[in-house]
């Protein structure tokens, strides 16, 4: 064989294998891939590359507007002018920017350059900081056909100037965005609310219903955040095309239109709110100037209708401001307004408890009398001071604890010889206490009233006349008050029920709190006939062009004279005693109950609303209220001291006598006496009510 001749080449039959399943694999590896792109995620790369040039639009709706039951505009949308500039409309020429730029910073006051764009991302949009050249170098790196705001909610004279210079400015613009607006301002904040951002905490809640978190704002307070659902509305949308600079190209499905928010009419009267704010400062600003110090720091007064439960008027001062919070909220004024301590924040007619003192003799009367501890014509005898022997035990020896009329400085001997009614006219002290505890542990009074109503019976009707839950009233934050029992005492103080305990109880005094709209309810329960309506502060739903939605329908609550009353068990080291409590409220004692309020009136001698409406036009009848406190306040001032605590005023009065058609509730804070400080607000809040009322009929109109 020749040398030069090559030897033929065999490749090893692994090595062909070998390289037979590489290729396979990377072939197959291939497909895999492929088949996995294009079939099994295929889907997914559709929507991702649909979502390169689709952009979801949210079109805003606009909210619902707020009236009084006339017709009046208690909260509305109005324009708010921002300036924007477009980077991708901007000339070509960086000298023709910079002049723009330029003339416009002189305009809406905000500079050409200030900071970096890296500092820009800090801000949010609108908050001052940052330049026009910045924000508008940022605007142009993310998208830049969308327009950039660079002064937000500029007064309409600017924004007329800007709108007219922007013919010779391209790029720059007016955008017009909804804010909310209310017309009678601090007189109604308390029941309104304002808006706000959408919390962090709510994001995702608020987005499932298309809203945008960072532009859209929801109900923070007052009615605007309980019918949050019926004013919002539904936001539309729009499914743009847009090319790689975010410039829209066409439309991709037909644009769903935004659903305008329904609009609320409130059973406020804004005409009876301004009296009823006007009486309550009045006498505010009277009785603290007579003292030469603020003396009396809050107050509530409260109208109702009785027979619909409509508030016509709520007034809790001190309020605040809801339109500078309208756009955005300042920092430094929502915390001016939260570390004041009278907390103009709260709606003190709902949320703030206080011990109610003589106006919760109404619940006692009506459970003694209803019970038969008491007849109508017994004689109770009522001296100027009870010495009850207080015991926590049956072993304690006890230990002696006077009991005092509140006539006793005046008139030791007390009010002798009185009955049912004059109890509740003269507003007895003793008599209430005799009712509540009964007069068995006091010496030389044990068959008077043996048995009084005590305490879980009293619970009972305190209940059933609106006290110890919340109204349900369409306002947030209300509270429930408390009406205590044996149990509740010893979870909380450690301590026994005593008689004496009851004793308190029954005149609203020791641990019976209350809101001032639960006395107003417990007094509209028996002025109409002990039926009790759903208090509320919505009258009627409209939508946006006015059309009505849903009418108003008073709706009964419960009727005390119809509704057995819950019977109630007191446990005790594992065993429980039923209260042996009537079934339900007869109407002859809501009656006598009435006649005792209409003898506060007309009783000329010791009548608790004689001296201010003795004379008045109208049969009225009410009851007064002087309750003691001591709170972190009172503390502080040192003035929680035996026998000479602090006192609020209470005053409820409802007209006419016959046929009630207005309640009047007045609450002054370390007002002192009921009758001479809160009695004037009621009676000046009831003239301003039958004085529009002949208006009203005079014009053949009216809510």
């Amino acid at each position: 064989m020749n040398a030069n001749t090559p030897r033929d080449f065999r490749a090893e039959a692994w090595r062909v294998w070998a390289f037979y399943l590489i290729t396979a694999l990377v072939f197959g590896a291939l497909a895999y891939r492929l088949l996995n792109l294009q079939v099994f995620e295929g889907e997914n790369w559709l929507t991702r590359a649909e979502d390169n040039y689709t952009l979801d639009i949210s079109v805003p709706t606009s909210r619902g507007i707020i009236y009084d039951r006339n017709g009046v505009i208690l909260a509305r949308n109005i324009a708010s002018y921002n300036v924007v500039i477009t980077p991708a409309f901007l000339p070509d020429d960086l000298a023709d920017i910079q002049h723009i730029y330029r003339e416009l910073s002189v305009i809406i006051d905000v500079p050409v350059n200030n900071g970096t764009v890296d500092d820009a991302k800090l801000f949010a949009t609108c908050v001052p900081g940052p330049g026009i050249a910045q924000l508008v170098e940022l605007g142009d790196s993310l998208a830049p056909y969308r327009p950039v705001p660079i002064s937000c909610d500029v007064d309409e004279d600017i924004a007329r100037i800007v709108r007219e210079r922007a013919v010779g400015w391209p790029g720059v613009s007016l955008e017009i965005d909804p804010i909310r607006d209310y017309p009678t301002g601090s007189l109604t904040a308390n029941i309104i609310g304002f808006l706000g951002p959408i919390p962090a905490t709510q994001v995702d809640f608020y987005e499932e219903q298309g809203f945008i978190a960072g532009r859209d704002k929801i109900g923070y307070a007052g009615v605007e955040s309980t019918l949050q659902d019926i004013l919002a509305g539904t936001n539309g949308k729009r499914v743009v095309e847009i090319d790689v600079a975010g410039k829209e190209l066409r439309n991709l499905a037909p644009p769903i239109p935004a659903v305008a928010g329904r609009n609320v009419r409130l059973s406020i009267d804004i005409r009876l709110q301004k009296a009823a704010e006007g009486a309550l400062l009045g006498e505010i600003n009277g009785w603290n100037a007579y003292f030469g110090q603020v003396r009396i720091s809050s107050g509530v007064t409260i109208a109702m209708n009785p027979k619909t439960g409509e508030i016509l008027a709520m007034v809790s001062y001190p309020s605040y401001e809801n339109n500078r919070l309208a756009r955005f909220i300042p920092a430094y004024y929502y915390q001016q307004l939260s570390e004041d301590p009278r907390h103009p924040l709260l709606n003190n007619a709902i949320s703030s408890e206080y011990p109610p003192g003589s106006v919760f003799k109404l619940s006692a009367a009506t459970g003694a009398l209803n019970e038969e501890v008491v007849s109508v014509n017994q004689a109770i005898y009522a001296p100027g001071q009870l010495v009850l022997t207080e015991r926590f035990s049956p072993n304690d020896p006890g230990r002696e604890r006077p009991f005092v009329d509140w006539i006793y400085d005046e008139k030791p001997e007390g009010f002798g010889e009185i009955d049912f009614y004059r109890c509740i006219a003269y507003s007895s002290n003793v008599c209430f206490y005799k009712l509540g505890g009964g007069t068995g542990d006091l010496p030389g009074f044990e068959d008077e009233i043996p048995e009084g109503l005590g305490i879980l019976r009293l619970a009972e009707y305190a209940r059933a006349l609106g006290y110890g839950e919340p109204s349900g009233v369409e306002l947030p934050g209300e509270a429930d008050g408390l009406i205590p029992s044996p149990q509740w005492k010893r979870i909380n103080q450690g301590e026994n029920w005593s008689t004496g305990d009851t004793y308190i109880a029954s005149v609203g005094q020791g641990y019976v709190l209350s809101t001032p709209l639960q006395v107003l309810i417990s007094g509209a329960t028996i002025a109409n006939d002990g039926k009790q309506m759903q208090t509320t502060v919505v009258r009627e739903e409209l939508d946006d062009e006015g059309r009505l939605l849903k009418p108003f329908v008073p709706r009964l609550k419960w009727d005390i004279t119809d509704t057995p009353l819950i019977t109630k068990f007191d446990c005790e080291d594992g065993y429980c005693l039923e209260m042996d409590t009537k079934s339900a409220v007869d109407p002859y004692v809501v009656e006598q109950v009435q006649t005792g309020m209409r003898l506060a009136v007309t009783d000329t001698l010791y009548g608790t609303l004689n001296e201010i409406f003795g004379d008045f036009p109208v049969a009225v009848a009410g009851k007064t209220g002087t309750a003691e406190y001591c709170d972190d306040v009172a503390l502080a001032a040192n003035r929680c001291t035996f026998g000479n605590w602090p006192t609020h005023s209470w005053t409820l009065a409802y007209a006419p006598f016959e046929d009630p058609e207005i309640i009047i509730m007045a609450f002054m804070y370390n007002g002192g006496e009921g009758a001479a400080v809160a009695g004037p607000v009621v009676g000046r809040v009831m003239e301003a009510y039958f004085e529009l009322k002949e208006i009203d009929l005079a014009e053949g109109g009216g809510g």
